[in-house]
């Protein structure tokens, strides 16, 4: 009887604390390069990618051009993309990268305000998939390209 209740209360604290780590993301506040604010609640009824990547990424850079191309194609029906730049040396990189890819998306500098609101990141890229309603509905971690964004729109039509 005595094992039980051990086991009981491990269970307990195992499950609290798990939840408190895997909480939902249900907003973040995000600045871009441009000083622009972007909040997960402006963009209801809107899918939400949020793209963390680098610019030494080959596989970064392998999806940038679709996420691009989707953006554009995109942006005033259905979708938004947030570009979150990890492990950079200065703006200025980053900025000069951005126009030698032709990112039309908005992009933040990753920061430790960033990943407490959006988590730690251990694998680039990843995206963060919002639906409308601005829930998370999914983690991709490695290369999405413009079929699985697609795929992903289309899914929700009437």
């Amino acid at each position: 009887m005595k094992k039980n209740v051990y086991i009981y209360h491990f269970l307990i604290m195992l499950m609290m604390c798990c939840s408190s780590i895997a909480e939902p993301i249900s907003e973040f506040k995000l600045k871009d390069l441009s000083g622009h604010t972007h909040k997960l609640s402006d963009y209801r009824g809107k899918w939400v990618l949020v793209n963390f990547w680098a610019t030494w990424c080959p596989p970064c850079l392998e999806e940038i051009p679709d996420l691009v191309m989707m953006y554009d194609k995109r942006k005033q029906q259905n979708l938004i993309v947030i570009g979150v730049v990890q492990d950079y040396q200065s703006e200025k990189e980053v900025k000069d990268f951005m126009e030698d890819m032709l990112i039309s998306y908005p992009v933040v500098l990753s920061n430790k305000e960033v990943s407490m609101q959006l988590g730690k990141v251990d694998i680039l890229p990843t995206t963060l998939t919002f639906n409308p309603q601005g829930k998370l509905v999914s983690t991709k971690r490695g290369v999405i390209n413009r079929k699985q964004i697609e795929q992903m729109l289309d899914a929700t039509k009437p």
